[in-house]
């Protein structure tokens, strides 16, 4: 048995069909529902967007709790899988009302179907953080519940996430010491701006390897605009953007803080500071360099020990199984990453027989 402690904090859960969902949603919304779901239209994939193994008899890829538990948790050693849905990108949708009772719906049908399957699943709160009023009243009503373990937002927004808009969901996070988890999904459909500042990409790939652009304007958004300053107790965990990007963020904003620091005076230290404390981010994907010895630098310089946490993204495609990243990382790095750092940020119990790592 590995004695190592293993949380991973992004595996999609998904409906079996769109009528799975019914019975949580009011049934204004149903038509509306069954005719556009979360949101339209995407990127075209070559090769899909699921593992070809990970299709249960019946419904889409994770969407059956036993086949996720005995070829994700089972099979891998794996302590937690926290849930994010595939419907991150409601906050994108159209309409805020509709967007709203979907991501309600959504959390009600985690709550009382997945979470009551095995213990080690945990949730993730899904708001509509583009009608902050009510995303706000979302994480009250699930903020004390003990599975739910964090809030779940998109990447893409129409707006940047250091906006005073959002604030009021930040001080909801803080007070129930939830992080809040940022996915890629939606870049340029429904609401939401282009991919990219020069405009749409052509295809899946250019997309896909763009991700990153999001999480550098966001985290830029809110180190400047003083979220971390105001919230010291808010955190936050970018997903599935890559780790590469980071360092160049840091160094840029340490030297322009030495300048600039008059037009940001409610900062009262580096910037490099806040992130090193209160941001993460997730191995599902790691940079591949061509030397090895660039790879053990870069986590060198994230203080990977502090802010890397492991992630699979089970049941994509490009699925990370925990003994390939385990193996890709130096040794006194994999147990902080692989699962110490996790139990701490989510506040999750050390399982029976897995030992503290030292």
């Amino acid at each position: 048995m590995n004695k190592r402690v293993i949380v991973d904090i992004d595996v999609h859960h998904a409906l079996k069909s769109s009528d799975e969902l019914l019975p949580f949603l009011p049934r204004t919304w149903h038509n509306e529902w069954k005719a556009m779901g979360v949101i339209p239209a995407h990127y075209y994939s070559l090769i899909g967007a699921y593992r070809k193994d990970a299709y249960p008899e019946s419904g889409p890829p994770g969407s059956d709790p036993a086949l996720m538990k005995k070829q994700l948790l089972d099979e891998n050693g794996i302590d937690y899988a926290i849930l994010t849905t595939d419907a991150i990108n409601i906050s994108v949708y159209y309409n805020p009302d509709y967007a709203n009772a979907v991501a309600a719906a959504y959390n009600e049908w985690t709550a009382g179907y997945w979470l009551q399957e095995d213990s080690r699943f945990k949730g993730s709160i899904l708001i509509n953080n583009n009608d902050p009023v009510a995303a706000v009243k979302e994480i009250h009503r699930w903020g004390d519940h003990p599975d739910m373990v964090q809030i779940v937002m998109p990447s893409a927004s129409r707006t940047l996430y250091g906006q005073r808009i959002f604030h009021p969901i930040y001080e909801a996070a803080e007070q129930y010491g939830l992080p809040i988890a940022i996915h890629p999904t939606a870049e340029g459909r429904g609401i939401a701006p282009e991919p990219t500042n020069a405009g749409y990409p052509t295809r899946y790939m250019e997309w896909h390897a763009g991700l990153s652009l999001s999480y550098i304007a966001h985290l830029i958004s809110l180190v400047c605009e003083g979220v971390f300053e105001k919230f010291p107790g808010f955190k936050l965990i970018g997903m599935e953007g890559g780790i590469s990007w980071l360092p160049n963020v840091i160094w840029t904003l340490d030297n322009h803080y030495k300048s600039l620091r008059s037009s940001v005076p409610w900062l009262t230290k580096y910037p490099s500071e806040y992130i090193i404390n209160q941001v993460y981010l997730t191995t599902q994907p790691l940079e591949e360099p061509e030397k090895k010895e660039y790879f053990l630098q870069i986590l060198e310089m994230i203080h990977a020990e502090k802010t890397l946490l492991y992630s699979s993204d089970y049941p994509h495609w490009d699925f990370d199984a925990p003994k390939t990243v385990e193996l890709s990382l130096p040794k006194h790095l994999r147990a902080p990453v692989m699962g110490e750092t996790a139990l701490q940020l989510f506040g999750l119990k050390r399982p029976v027989g897995k030992e503290a790592a030292e």
